[in-house]
C-alpha cells in the first residue's frame, strides 16, 4: 500500500490526545455518606469493572477516528503495478477522432463533443506537471510537440470535423514518434473514438511494454445510412454531342432495405439526370443515367442523394475531359499506309500523324495514346526500347509487320516488347477460324451474333511462336490457335500484334468488315482516361498529362480561397503532381498555369467512414494485443476518478473516511446507551 500525499501521516501523532485524555482522568468525585457500607462492596466491584470497559472502548474507537481520518488525507492505495509511482513526470498522448462518424450523436450530443469532453476529463486526472500531446485525424505538425494542461485544453477547443480518417496502426506510430524524445518519463496513450471497424484494417504493431494504452470507447445512436459509393464510364471516349452513359453505384450500409433513394446527376451547374434507386440491406446497386449535350473541354460533375441524417456521403464529386480529337501517330518506312488514312480521315475525332522510322521524335511519343508501326522493316534497338517504355508507361502499340524483308527487326522488337516472337513467313492461305467476342475490341460491335460469321483470309502471314510464359489473349485466330491478331499487356500498356501487314496482296483483311470496328476500337481502348476522382486524406499524387514550365512560371491548385502551389514532376508519357496532404475538403479543384486552366481534380471523402459499424469491446480486446492495456465504456460518470484509480491502483481514501465516521457513531453510541454508572442498586 502506498500514499499519495504521506505527508499527512504525521497527523497520526494526534492519537495521543484520546490517550492522554484516558490515563488522566480529571473528573472531581463527590462524597457520599452511608450509614451502613457492608453491603457496598461487592457493587463497587461490578461498577468499576463496567466503568474501565466503557472507557477502553471509547479510547480504542477515538483512536480509529483519528487514524483512519488522517489515512482518508493521505489518500491510500494498492499500487495496480509495482513499478508504478517511480516516476516524476508522466507524458499522455490523447487522440481524439475527428472523422466523419463522429458527427453521429447520443444522449450527450454530438461524439465528437462528447470526445472533446472525455479528453479534458482525462487532463484532469493528471498533475500540473504532467505534459500532453493531442492527436487527430489530421496529423497536424502543431500537434507533435508536448502542451502543458492550459495549452491542451485549448488545442481540443479548437478541434473539428475532418474529412481524414486513421487506422490504429497509424495512429500508434504517428504517437510513438512524439514520445521518443521523452525515455525518462512515464508515457499513456488515450485512444478517444467510436471504433468503427474500418480502423481496424491493418495489423496493429507491437506496442512498447512500458506504455500504457486506454481506449476510450464512446458509444451513438443506431443509424441507418446510404452513401454514394462510386460512379464510372463504360467507356473511357468522351466526344462533343454524343450521348454519354454513367453508372453510379449506392452503398447500403445498414441492415434494412432502403427503398427508392433519389438521386440526380449535376454537369456543370446543369442538371443531366435524376431517378431513384433501391438497395438491399448490407448491399450495394446500381444504375446507368445517360444524357448528352457536352462541350469541349473541363467538366465538373457531382452525383447527389437525399439521404438523412447521415449526409457527409450523399455527394460525389468526379471530373472528366471531353476531347476534339485523338492524335494517331503512323510510323513507316517509305510512305503512308492509304488504309490508315482512308479509315482514320473518315471520322473528324481522329487525326492521324504520318512519320518515317527514320524521323521520328522519341520525345514525343507520349503525346499519342495509339502508335501504329506500319510495315516498318528495319528497327533499330534505340526504337525498340523507346517503344518498350512507351509501352510500359501505358501507351498502346500496334504493329504490322513487313513481309518483303527478314524478320531480324520484327524479332528485336517484340524480344524487347516480351511478346511471342515471329519464326518464318508462311505463304500459304489460310482463313481465320476463330473470334474472340469476348475480348473488349469487339464489346457492342455486334447487335446480336451471326450464325455463319465471315473471317478474314491470310494469303501469307507470319507464324508467331505460341509461347505459355506469354500474356497473350486472342483477338482473330489462324487454325492451331495461330495468331491473326492478339494482344498482349505490358506494364500498364498494350501491344496489338498482327501477322498481316496492311494491303492486299497478303489478304482481305483492310477490305473485310472487321477491319474498321478493330481498328477503331483499338484506338478506343488507347485512350489513357483522366482518373474520375481521388480520395482526401489517402491519394498525394495526381496524374496529368506533360505539363512543361518556364522558370518564372508555377503551378497552384485551388478551390475558392484556398490555393497551394504543388511540386511537379516528370515521367515519360506525361507528368505527376505532388499534394502530399495538404488537400483536406471534398469538392473539384482546379490546376492553373498563369491564367491558363490545365486540368480540374474531384477529391471525395473516404467512403470507409460510410459504415457505421463499430467493434465490440472483445473485439477491441482481440484485435489490440498489449498487457497494460484498459478499455473504458463511459456512460454519464466522469473518466476523472477511474484513470485515478488505474493509474494510482485501488483508491482507498474512501474507505477510510466511511471507516472514520463509522467509528464516530460508535463513540456517540457508546457515550449515549452504555452508562455502568447507573445500576438500580437493591437492599
Amino acid at each position: 500500500m502506498r500514499f499519495l500525499f504521506p505527508a499527512f501521516l504525521f497527523a497520526l501523532s494526534a492519537v495521543i490526545i484520546p490517550v492522554i485524555i484516558h490515563l488522566f482522568n480529571f473528573r472531581k468525585f463527590k462524597k457520599v455518606h452511608f450509614s451502613n457500607v457492608s453491603f457496598l462492596k461487592d457493587i463497587q466491584q461490578q461498577t468499576s469493572s463496567a466503568r474501565k470497559l466503557r472507557d477502553l472502548l471509547l479510547m480504542a474507537v477515538r483512536i480509529l477516528v483519528i487514524v483512519f481520518l488522517v489515512l482518508a488525507f493521505a489518500k491510500p492505495y494498492i499500487p495496480s503495478d509495482p513499478g508504478s509511482g517511480s516516476f516524476q513526470q508522466q507524458v499522455v498522448g490523447v487522440y481524439i477522432d475527428n472523422s466523419y462518424s463522429m458527427e453521429a450523436t447520443n444522449r450527450e450530443g454530438s461524439l465528437l463533443d462528447e470526445a472533446k469532453r472525455r479528453a479534458r476529463e482525462i487532463a484532469a486526472a493528471y498533475g500540473p506537471n504532467d505534459r500532453f500531446q493531442l492527436l487527430s485525424n489530421d496529423f497536424e505538425g502543431r500537434h507533435q510537440r508536448l502542451l502543458n494542461y492550459d495549452e491542451f485544453l485549448s488545442a481540443v477547443e479548437e478541434l473539428k470535423i475532418s474529412g481524414a480518417n486513421r487506422t490504429v496502426a497509424e495512429i500508434i506510430n504517428r504517437q510513438r514518434e512524439a514520445f521518443s524524445t521523452e525515455p525518462t518519463s512515464e508515457k499513456s496513450v488515450y485512444l478517444v473514438s467510436d471504433f468503427q471497424n474500418n480502423m481496424m484494417g491493418e495489423a496493429i504493431p507491437a506496442i512498447d511494454s512500458a506504455i500504457n494504452l486506454r481506449l476510450v470507447r464512446l458509444s451513438s445512436n443506431a443509424q441507418a445510412n446510404i452513401s454514394v459509393d462510386s460512379v464510372w464510364f463504360p467507356s473511357p471516349v468522351h466526344r462533343l454531342g454524343e450521348t454519354e452513359k454513367l453508372v453510379l453505384q449506392l452503398r447500403n450500409n445498414s441492415d434494412k432495405k432502403a427503398e427508392n433513394i433519389p438521386y440526380k446527376l449535376i454537369i456543370d451547374g446543369q442538371q443531366k439526370a435524376i431517378g431513384s434507386l433501391s438497395v438491399e440491406a448490407r448491399a450495394t446497386s446500381r444504375d446507368t443515367l445517360s444524357f448528352s449535350g457536352l462541350t469541349y473541354g473541363w467538366k465538373n460533375a457531382e452525383v447527389s442523394i437525399t439521404d438523412y441524417p447521415v449526409i457527409f456521403d450523399d455527394r460525389f464529386f468526379f471530373t472528366f475531359h471531353v476531347d476534339r480529337q485523338m492524335q494517331i501517330l503512323a510510323i513507316h518506312d517509305s510512305q503512308p499506309n492509304r488504309y490508315l488514312e482512308a479509315v482514320y480521315r473518315a471520322d473528324p475525332f481522329f487525326n492521324i500523324v504520318n512519320t518515317s522510322s527514320g524521323n521520328i521524335n522519341y520525345s514525343s511519343l507520349g503525346d499519342y495514346p495509339l502508335i501504329i508501326l506500319n510495315n516498318t522493316a528495319d528497327m533499330s534497338t534505340g526504337l525498340a526500347q523507346s517503344l518498350k517504355s512507351y509501352v510500359r508507361s501505358g501507351g498502346s502499340l500496334m504493329v504490322f509487320p513487313s513481309l518483303t524483308s527478314g524478320l531480324s527487326g520484327l524479332s528485336t522488337l517484340t524480344t524487347a516488347l516480351g511478346t511471342d516472337n515471329p519464326e518464318a513467313v508462311i505463304r500459304q492461305p489460310e482463313k481465320v477460324n476463330s473470334i474472340n467476342l469476348q475480348h473488349p475490341i469487339f464489346r457492342n460491335v455486334f447487335e446480336e451474333l451471326p450464325k455463319n460469321l465471315d473471317l478474314p483470309v491470310a494469303n501469307k502471314y507470319i507464324r508467331y511462336s505460341n509461347l505459355s510464359r506469354t500474356n497473350r489473349q486472342s483477338i482473330l485466330d489462324l487454325p492451331g490457335r495461330r495468331t491473326f491478331i492478339s494482344e498482349y499487356r505490358a506494364g500498364k500498356g498494350r501491344v496489338f500484334l498482327s501477322a498481316v501487314p496492311l494491303d492486299e496482296e497478303a489478304g482481305n483483311f483492310v477490305r473485310h468488315s472487321v477491319f474498321v470496328p478493330v481498328m477503331y476500337q483499338a484506338a478506343f481502348l488507347s485512350l489513357r482516361d483522366n482518373r474520375l476522382f481521388y480520395t482526401v486524406g489517402k491519394d498525394q499524387l495526381l496524374e496529368s498529362s506533360k505539363i512543361t514550365l518556364s522558370r518564372n512560371q508555377t503551378l497552384r491548385l485551388k478551390k475558392g480561397d484556398f490555393e497551394i502551389i504543388p511540386d511537379l514532376r516528370q515521367t515519360e508519357t506525361g507528368s505527376n503532381i505532388f499534394i502530399s496532404d495538404q488537400v483536406r475538403d471534398q469538392g473539384i479543384y482546379s490546376l492553373v498555369k498563369g491564367d491558363s486552366l490545365l486540368a480540374t481534380y474531384a477529391f471525395n471523402d473516404n467512403r470507409s467512414e460510410s459504415d457505421l459499424s463499430y467493434a465490440s469491446e472483445s473485439e477491441l480486446k482481440e484485435k489490440i494485443p498489449h498487457k497494460k492495456k484498459e478499455i473504458f465504456s463511459p456512460g454519464k460518470e466522469s473518466l476523472n476518478e477511474a484513470i485515478k484509480a488505474v493509474n494510482n491502483g485501488v483508491q482507498l481514501w474512501k474507505l477510510c473516511l466511511i471507516l472514520a465516521l463509522i467509528f464516530l457513531a460508535a463513540e456517540i453510541l457508546i457515550i449515549r446507551f452504555y452508562k455502568p454508572g447507573k445500576e438500580k442498586l437493591n437492599y
